[in-house]
């Protein structure tokens, strides 16, 4: 397969050929349409004032005089009817001439034959050095009639230009087929070192440096791939981590299960330790139930799949719905909790959204401190509305933040140790309402509390 350098090299020089191609045949028209008619017109004048001086000048020696005429640029062909012929300046290339055009000049008519010079002789019959292409007109001299063919000598009048227009079509086609050679390859070198790139981060290596400096669209392009790669590199990095979780929180509980019912072994163990170690497994089966619903979800929501069922609903009445599952949890934490839930119905998929509810408001429970507050609110503002989580709880830094929708992710060993959680919940929140059309936003402040709005259309 032929290189992008090649390509370039030879459409650039097939189009820079089919361009003079076409100018060439745009030319030849505009030659025969008007040039051509023009110079014939131009020619018969000078032609017709030859004349009208010989008949001014009667005694003047013919042949001297066309002489001199063609010594300043004209070739001149002179005949009789009695056929005898004379010829005067440059040589004509071909003299060919049919006796029919010689007697109807001959006969006091005027011949065009630059004019009816063929047609599909392209716009280099300007310099057809023959006979035939020619202006003919009756001379009188002496008292004896003449055929008087004349046309410019194109040698001798352009043939400097001829060189010059020779050697500046030379070498603006070679100039130009060098310059594509050259800027070609400078076009192409940023292309080939993306290619490079390519190669190496498919072979894992992310380390890769491009030309961003570059303000074209290959600059642009560049900078696109770097911005790709560090993507990439991010979310190879997630990967790993979320091995390393997933595996850590499915060994953790396990561990747990295989140690306690180890213990349960043990008959002289007491009936209170021995339902105190039961529920310590029970809770451990609970946590990875969870772990495995939540991951499967995931999984659907990652693939896609067609589980989106949207069905207008009550928004407002469904957030009430999850409060009072709370309502025992918050009175234990002595937690004031206050809304505006007014009924607002959307389009959406009820079941999901549900966990979104669920999440955010379990989240605002666990980190929450004690006797603190939570607010939430529900305002349509056009065609979207703003569900708003607030509460008076742990609060999170700028770098927790712009990870906290990482699955996996918990924002510090202390919370971890202290609260039960997957890392997976608000992975979830950020992936149905995008699933929505929706967005997410978070707002926080350590030690005074975090802000979470979501943003849902109503259709």
């Amino acid at each position: 397969m032929k290189s992008l350098y090649v390509k370039f090299v030879v459409i650039t020089i097939g189009i820079m050929i089919l361009s003079s191609i076409f100018a060439f045949l745009i030319s030849n028209t505009y030659y025969q349409q008007k040039l051509k008619p023009y110079n014939d017109k131009k020619v018969t004048k000078i032609a017709q004032s030859i004349t009208a001086f010989t008949d001014e000048y009667p005694n003047i020696d013919l042949k001297e005089y066309l002489e001199h005429i063609s010594s300043i640029g004209y070739q001149i062909y002179l005949v009789d009817n009695f056929g005898e012929e004379a010829f005067f300046g440059a040589p004509f290339r071909d003299k060919s001439l049919s006796v029919s055009t010689q007697e109807h000049v001959l006969n006091g008519n005027i011949n065009h034959g630059i004019l009816h010079f063929p047609q599909e002789t392209f716009v280099t019959g300007f310099f057809a050095n023959e006979l035939k292409n020619t202006i003919g007109v009756p001379l009188e001299y002496n008292g004896r009639n003449y055929a008087l063919f004349i046309r410019p000598d194109i040698k001798l009048l352009f043939n400097e230009m001829h060189l010059l227009f020779g050697w500046l079509l030379t070498l603006t086609i070679m100039l130009s087929m060098f310059m594509v050679v050259f800027s070609t390859k400078y076009l192409v070198k940023p292309i080939s070192k993306l290619t490079m790139a390519t190669k190496s981060l498919a072979n894992g290596d992310f380390n890769v440096e491009l030309n961003t400096a570059r303000h074209d669209e290959l600059g642009e392009l560049s900078q696109s791939f770097l911005r790709m790669v560090r993507k990439l590199e991010q979310m190879d990095d997630m990967r790993k981590e979320f091995i390393s979780n997933i595996s850590h929180d499915i060994q953790s509980p396990l561990s747990n299960i295989k140690g306690y019912t180890n213990l349960l072994e043990n008959r002289s163990m007491s009936k209170e330790e021995r339902t105190q170690y039961v529920s310590i497994i029970n809770g451990e089966i609970r946590r990875l139930s969870t772990l495995t619903k939540q991951l499967l979800l995931l999984a659907s929501l990652d693939r896609n799949e067609e589980i989106m069922k949207k069905n207008p609903f009550n928004v407002g009445q469904q957030i009430k719905e999850v409060v009072r599952n709370y309502q025992w949890v918050i009175s234990e934490k002595s937690i004031m909790l206050s809304y505006s839930l007014p009924d607002m119905e959307i389009i959406g998929d009820p079941s999901l959204l549900n966990n979104v509810w669920d999440n955010l408001l379990s989240n605002a429970i666990k980190y929450n401190k004690a006797n603190g507050s939570i607010e939430i609110s529900i305002e349509k503002r056009g065609e979207w509305i703003f569900i708003t989580f607030k509460d008076t709880g742990i609060g999170l830094n700028n770098a927790v933040i712009e990870r906290i929708f990482d699955r996996f992710y918990r924002a510090d060993t202390a919370r971890t140790r202290t609260v039960e959680g997957t890392g997976l919940g608000l992975s979830i929140v950020w992936t149905i309402v995008k699933l929505h059309n929706g967005h997410i936003n978070v707002k926080s402040i350590e030690k005074e509390g975090t802000t979470f709005i979501v943003e849902l259309p109503v259709n």
